[in-house]
């Protein structure tokens, strides 16, 4: 955290809630849930990248233990070595946009605006955590999916910019970066996630 407030000191003000969206992720894989993302435009791209930094190794390989490594072995005997050397621990995690089939099905058949509460609806879990990016916080389709999230009794993060929005009704945690611009909101998000990956991936893996 203090690496990062030192190299982003405008984030200064969202320390508490920069901890407090950690401390949600990290409860989130310890109760054995998975993280689902949505958002447009940019912060859809937002949730493909921050999928990718979970689901295998962003700063270290998060070598897989011995135990799991025998797993391999039994099955494959020296041919195990393959699986057992080139597998990666990851946090379990989703872009609801990337489901394009289901999604524009729904779109064209039924509404468009809950596109993404449709996803949470079909595979949210009570100990899933839901991460809504929006630069304004009032994006329609993130704030339906925080709604339904709600409803389905999972937990829910924002990242937002500056300024009052409806993701503060409907989200555990909203982090408000102090921009008002949409790029500059999103270019704030960018060292906010790298922190969330990262410290993670310290606190599961190193």
């Amino acid at each position: 955290m203090e690496h990062l407030l030192q190299r982003y000191p405008v984030l200064s003000r969202c320390r508490e809630e920069i901890a407090a969206a950690r401390e949600l992720m990290l409860q989130t894989y310890r109760m054995g849930g998975k993280i689902l993302l949505c958002g447009n435009g940019g912060s859809c791209a937002d949730c493909d990248y921050i999928v990718g930094e979970l689901m295998k190794g962003f700063l270290s390989r998060r070598k897989m233990e011995e135990h799991d490594r025998e797993r391999f072995f039994s099955l494959c005997g020296e041919e195990g070595a393959f699986y057992a050397d080139s597998l990666q621990y990851g946090i379990p995690a989703l872009s609801l946009a990337g489901t394009a089939a289901v999604n524009s099905a729904f779109n064209n058949d039924v509404e468009p605006a809950l596109v993404y509460a449709q996803g949470v609806w079909a595979m949210g879990q009570k100990n899933d955590l839901l991460i809504g990016l929006s630069t304004s916080g009032n994006s329609e389709n993130v704030i339906n999916a925080l709604i339904t999230a709600k409803a389905k009794g999972l937990k829910s993060l924002g990242l937002t910019g500056a300024g009052e929005c409806a993701m503060d009704r409907w989200c555990d945690t909203v982090i408000l970066v102090p921009e008002r611009e949409a790029f500059k909101i999103q270019e704030l998000h960018l060292p906010v996630y790298h922190y969330l990956c990262a410290a993670m991936e310290a606190e599961l893996f190193v």
